[in-house]
């Protein structure tokens, strides 16, 4: 609701606001000490996706993308990405081993 109703504020300034959120966990310190320590770590991705994928956003026009909710891996396959094996922790861990987040 914030994303939206910010957008729809700032529009006729030219001020975009949009949402950014990651497919899979990302491996930080809530992950590691707080939710599954080292092998949920493993089973993310790291912290440059969502990077990336910010830096994608941010260089878009602020006039016409705003009051979005991005998910990283879309954004950057959007930007031509099709191999996503640098931003996993454990390079041997598979696709579809990652574990989702929690709230996509």
């Amino acid at each position: 609701m914030c994303v939206l109703g910010m957008a729809g504020e700032f529009k006729d300034e030219g001020i975009a606001v949009n949402a950014l959120w990651p497919r899979t966990t990302i491996a930080t310190a809530a992950v590691q000490n707080l939710l599954g320590g080292d092998s949920m770590v493993r089973m993310s991705r790291t912290p440059e996706i969502v990077a990336d994928a910010a830096y994608a956003i941010l260089n878009r026009s602020s006039r016409s993308c705003t009051g979005n909710f991005f998910i990283d891996e879309e954004v950057l396959r959007e930007e031509g990405v099709t191999d996503f094996s640098q931003y996993k922790v454990d390079p041997e861990c598979k696709d579809e081993d990652l574990y989702p987040d929690f709230f996509v």
